[in-house]
């Protein structure tokens, strides 16, 4: 099992490469020192500070606290902003997430713009794992599809069982949790919907 404290690497499309800049970046432009960004997000200044130092990779649960205290999306903490027009999005410039625990790895597959919105994200858990990520603010909702194998999903303790081909919608103001219970990799899609930023 590894831990929080894994050597970032960059391969190609890999969202670590960049996490270290945009989370000072964020962190500076909302005006946060990292011990009020530590006392926003309930992660120490010691794991933020390795985290922008390029140091470690946190967890998928870190992460989602870090964004959560942002009040930003997950795709937005990892990848670069965009501007608001027709492009495409190829496969080597879409930022990938790996959860050095867990083994969950999550791909951006919309482009980030500033004033957020919509993100669609494809997420991969392995047999036997879980994540488990802090409620976003009021405001956003994801609608979960599940590609391939099952997933269980609690919200705030309520179990939903999602198997492939089903859709499960959520406002995500609550502390949401993703198991993999099968004994194969569940592939699942996620749009995040961000009704505040509109």
């Amino acid at each position: 099992m590894r831990n929080s404290s894994t050597p970032l690497t960059d391969p190609e499309g890999d969202a670590a490469g960049t996490l270290p800049v945009n989370l000072r970046h964020l962190r500076r432009e909302a005006k946060l020192t990292l011990d009020r960004l530590a006392e926003l997000s309930g992660v120490s200044r010691a794991m933020i500070s390795k985290i922008e130092r390029g140091a470690s990779v946190p967890t998928a649960t870190v992460l989602g606290k870090l964004a959560a205290a942002l009040q930003i999306s997950l795709s937005q903490l990892l990848g670069g902003f965009q501007a608001r027009q027709p492009r495409l999005h190829p496969k080597q410039s879409q930022a990938i997430y790996h959860d050095p625990t867990s083994g969950f790895e999550r791909r951006s597959l919309s482009p980030v713009f500033e004033d957020g919105g919509v993100d669609l994200a494809l997420n991969l858990l392995p047999p036997g794992e879980s994540v488990e990520f802090p409620p976003h603010h009021a405001g956003v909702e994801e609608f979960l599809v599940v590609h391939e194998g099952a997933l269980t999903v609690m919200l705030d303790g309520a179990r939903f069982d999602v198997k492939s081909g089903d859709t499960l919608f959520y406002p995500s103001d609550c502390v949401h949790e993703f198991r993999n219970e099968g004994e194969r990799s569940a592939v699942f899609y996620i749009v995040i919907n961000d009704r505040t930023r509109r």
